[in-house]
């Protein structure tokens, strides 16, 4: 399996390459992560794609979970990269209706009108196949309607939130050679072995998660957002110990307990009544001082993950805001800011408060997708440790 691959295919760019390849999987009915896709893609950066085997175990390699997938991925292999027929794949998985896509349409001549339709497509024709899946992922929350808002929280409850590790003061055994030995351990191990010490154990620090904390921002500007990024801290929540969440508008409101449920409606029904200040104005100078002063600085945020999701249009002083991220900012292991106005083209934080606050930022990041909050719980399972 060494010959190259058409050469259609061998001249397209690789990531575009994998997205179309992952798009065709998820719609023969294989769950393909967004972090698979990324790696695929990296893979084909680093074989190339001019050679079919190579292109083949990469995707092997970074796209399957479970053997019983292998002939699925076969089928749909010989029919993104060798241009075959979708039928096969078509008779095992039953996907969606298809849509029939003109390909090098700007060389055709358009039909007269009454014009008899073929009764076989002709070869400049692809009938590919979606996922409505997909395409809700990638759409704008504030364009999301009530139905899709409950299948994001749907969507949602199944992300993976960890999050930063920290190096603790307690000693657990050690897998390899470790800092302290443990006396305990290595006796009832020489037990086995007449007395002889054959094998020395140890012990080394054991790592806990850093506390998250989730600052929502519910005000007027952002009520299109919040409505789903509500979803997303809530499944935060259920998934994992250690998080805090608060709201900020007009105030600060700390909705973590009402927050404490697993089913969302319940959730959310039970912590609607305690944000006050829903849709309002915005004061985020004023809510981040009272979180510094009564929960910050000497609680949750210090050495803390803290998240703000907000798009930085403040009605307060700008000067306070900066004042507030810089207190906060000293205190607190990463801070990350959400706006979901980010990603909007040719977007550039003017707003006098987005521009005081994002100096004191870690990373700055869009939030107004599902699969952008797909990157925002990927970038919260930091790896490092430290023990600050």
């Amino acid at each position: 399996m060494t010959e190259p691959l058409g050469v259609g295919t061998a001249l397209r760019d690789g990531e575009a390459l994998a997205v179309g390849f992952v798009r065709l999987l998820r719609a023969a009915g294989l769950a393909v992560p967004a972090s698979s896709t990324i790696s695929f893609a990296e893979a084909l950066d680093q074989v190339g794609i001019e050679r079919r085997d190579s292109v083949y175990w990469a995707g092997r390699a970074t796209l399957l979970h479970h053997s019983e997938d292998i002939p699925i991925y076969d089928n749909a292999f010989r029919v993104y990269f060798e241009q075959r027929s979708l039928d096969g794949l078509i008779e095992e998985t039953s996907p969606a209706p298809p849509i029939t896509i003109l390909l090098d349409s700007e060389d055709e001549e358009p039909s007269p009108a009454g014009a008899d339709e073929p009764d076989e497509p002709s070869g400049d024709i692809e009938t590919v196949r979606f996922s409505p899946v997909e395409i809700l992922t990638n759409k704008d929350f504030g364009d999301c309607s009530d139905e899709e808002l409950a299948e994001l929280t749907k969507m949602m409850s199944h992300l993976k939130f960890t999050t930063f590790r920290r190096i603790s003061r307690r000693q657990v055994p050690a897998k390899r050679r470790g800092r302290r030995p443990d006396l305990g351990r290595t006796v009832r191990l020489a037990l086995r072995h007449q007395g002889e010490p054959i094998r020395r154990a140890y012990t080394g620090p054991a790592t806990r998660p850093r506390r998250l904390v989730l600052i929502l921002d519910v005000s007027g500007s952002m009520e299109s957002y919040a409505r789903a990024l509500i979803r997303f801290v809530h499944a935060a929540v259920v998934a994992r110990g250690r998080v805090e969440v608060f709201t900020i508008g007009t105030r600060l409101t700390r909705i973590t307990r009402q927050l404490n449920n697993r089913d969302p409606d319940a959730a959310l029904a039970s912590a609607t009544p305690e944000v006050q200040d829903w849709a309002g104005g915005t004061r985020l100078g004023e809510a981040l001082r009272q979180f510094n002063d009564e929960w910050g600085v000497r609680g949750f945020g210090r050495g803390g993950v803290v998240v703000i999701l907000s798009d930085g249009w403040d009605r307060g002083e700008a000067a306070e805001l900066g004042e507030q991220m810089e207190r906060l900012h000293r205190v607190t292991h990463r801070l990350i800011w959400v706006n979901p106005l980010k990603a909007s083209p040719g977007y550039a934080p003017l707003a006098a408060g987005m521009a005081a606050a994002l100096p004191h930022v870690d990373t700055f990041v869009s939030g107004n997708t599902y699969r952008s909050l797909e990157q925002l719980a990927r970038l919260l399972a930091g790896s490092d440790l430290s023990t600050s």
